[in-house]
């Protein structure tokens, strides 16, 4: 009879240490991995460069370009390989210390969007300002065909000469011009799709294919850039920072509200813009 430990006894503990638990980017390979993906499908379903998605992978998130898109890319990596993405994102920002305070970049863009409350003419002030008028050429006419007529008494056989009144004229003030529209500024030919994307408050990483797929565009819009697409059908759109993107499409403004980071695939066509 032995006396020692059980072969139960011998089985290592289970290290369920913070240390053990496998990164983010080791997450998101060995799911694609299990589902069957190469990194070139995972591009093609989700938008994001093979680059990007190769960094993701090996825990390097300095080409996503900051934490909201590298938010943003592993949201998108996670639906891709059927994971939620929650918890990574949750382990992601407490591996980079945690969400980033706000920044004043969405009051300046909601402040962007109020437009001043236009303001009609003054008619009562204008009608005011006539009656006066119309009231001081009536006395003034009246004082000076009494001091006429005075003159003609004195000087005998003088002939009064007659002097054209001037009529009085009201002209209603002028309606003011109305602000040219957003719309007027991305006007837009009827029988083709036109679609701008501007960044006015931040940046965003955007991708543009037209009707058959060929790449317009794919790569960073900075701050205050902007890019015009147009084809005869549709464009197909993807944006990396929804929220910070202000959307044109056939002479009308999108006045969707996209969330700072999210990742939006969209499709327009011709005529009043029909998001797909």
């Amino acid at each position: 009879m032995s006396i020692g430990n059980s072969p139960e006894d011998e089985r290592p503990f289970e290290d369920v240490s913070e240390e053990a638990r496998p990164s983010v980017g080791r997450v998101l390979q060995q799911a694609r991995i299990a589902a069957g993906l190469t990194v070139d499908d995972v591009t093609t379903a989700t938008r994001v460069r093979i680059a990007i998605v190769r960094a993701i992978e090996a825990d390097d998130f300095e080409p996503c370009g900051g934490d909201v898109y590298a938010r943003g890319h592993i949201r998108s990596l996670a639906r891709a390989v059927q994971l939620d993405p929650d918890p990574l994102i949750a382990q992601y920002e407490a591996e980079h210390g945690g969400r980033p305070a706000p920044t004043p970049a969405a009051p300046l863009f909601e402040a962007e969007r109020i437009r001043p409350e236009r303001r009609g003419p003054n008619w009562t002030a204008a009608m005011v300002a006539a009656i006066v008028v119309v009231v001081g050429f009536v006395g003034f006419t009246m004082v000076k065909g009494g001091d006429d007529g005075g003159k003609g008494n004195v000087a005998d056989g003088a002939t009064p000469s007659a002097s054209a009144s001037p009529t009085p004229t009201s002209e209603k003030p002028a309606a003011p011009e109305p602000e040219p529209s957003d719309s007027a500024i991305a006007a837009a030919p009827q029988d083709k799709v036109t679609v701008k994307v501007s960044a006015p408050d931040g940046r965003s990483w955007i991708s543009a294919k037209d009707h058959s797929g060929r790449l317009l565009f794919d790569g960073l819009l900075k701050q205050g850039d902007s890019k015009t697409f147009q084809d005869s059908t549709k464009i197909n759109l993807v944006l990396g920072d929804a929220g910070a993107i202000d959307l044109f499409v056939n002479g009308k403004k999108i006045e969707d509200d996209w969330q700072p980071g999210a990742v939006e695939r969209l499709t327009y066509t011709k005529g009043d813009p029909q998001a797909g």
